[in-house]
């Protein structure tokens, strides 16, 4: 049986969405939470424990009011999109009436999977469900739940509300329906979708993973500075911000935990380089951590 024929419960269009669930308030939670209310529709923004709930909904707070300051929002549309948002702890409250819901929770498969299979027993059974995994099989999370044809990749850049990419990921029983709504949402969240298959790194983080460990092999060798190199890129390449500076905000050990992955599916070529493992090992992780191979209270680089 095809995909598209085991969906047996159609699922929800568009312009029937009205609550968005969003697990995992961390770096990438908190920003798809606020794009989805900046959107229009009621969000649930969900944690294990009270404290990081809170911190989201702050971070939130504060990225639409610097929107406001620099004129780029409204302060209508900044109260209206808060007031959009809730918090909870509870699973069963986020999901129990979601028509979507995204995963955001920390790149570990058995994490995703566990996390959807409690979803998928109290969710409605015509909701979509997307991951936010920059490199993680999505057929193997989807097989978690007892209707993969309605889960998908829908991977989202840091900072979300920033970024306008989103990679939507088909894996091999993703139901054509479940993917063009994904579609949908990504331009209804004013974004540009592009859609990959479901290999190891689909095809953005593959590439960036390469780039960014090379740059980080080329800083370990001494052929230039971190800024240099980020320089090099961005003037010569019109990238927006350097592979050192981008792994930084990515965060060194999530950049580590993705090269590891792509190396035991794809090869030795994204070996990480020994530079990463030890700035990980020693707790300098970048921004979040306020040192990776920039210092963020001065912007100046390590070393």
């Amino acid at each position: 049986m095809t995909a598209d024929a085991a969906l047996h419960v159609r699922l929800v269009g568009l312009d029937e969405i009205r609550r968005v669930a969003v697990l995992g308030a961390g770096t990438m939670g908190h920003g798809i939470a606020q794009v989805a209310a900046q959107a229009g529709w009621a969000v649930t923004l969900y944690d294990l424990a009270a404290a990081p709930v809170e911190r989201g909904l702050a971070r939130v707070r504060e990225n639409l009011d610097k929107g406001v300051e620099k004129g780029k929002l409204g302060a209508d549309a900044r109260d209206a999109a808060l007031a959009r948002l809730a918090g909870t702890t509870l699973l069963a409250e986020a999901v129990a009436e979601a028509d979507l819901v995204i995963e955001a929770v920390p790149e570990v498969l058995e994490l995703k999977r566990s996390m959807f299979a409690a979803v998928a027993a109290v969710a409605p059974a015509r909701a979509l469900f997307a991951s936010n995994t920059s490199s993680l099989s999505i057929n193997a999370i989807a097989r978690a739940t007892e209707r993969p044809e309605r889960l998908v990749g829908m991977h989202f850049f840091n900072p979300v509300h920033l970024m306008k990419l989103v990679e939507v990921v088909r894996h091999a029983d993703a139901a054509d329906e479940a993917v063009e709504l994904a579609r949908a949402i990504v331009l209804r969240l004013g974004k540009e979708p592009i859609v990959a298959r479901d290999v190891p790194g689909f095809a953005s983080s593959r590439l960036g993973i390469a780039l960014g460990l090379e740059a980080i092999r080329m800083v370990e060798a001494g052929v230039a500075s971190a800024r240099d190199i980020d320089t090099a890129m961005k003037l010569g390449y019109g990238h927006p911000m350097g592979p050192l500076e981008l792994t930084d905000l990515v965060g060194l050990d999530v950049r580590l935990a993705i090269a590891e992955y792509l190396e035991r599916e794809l090869g030795p070529s994204f070996h990480p380089p020994e530079l990463l493992r030890a700035r990980v090992r020693e707790g300098k992780l970048g921004k979040k951590s306020g040192e990776g191979f920039y210092r963020w209270d001065t912007g100046k680089p390590v070393g």
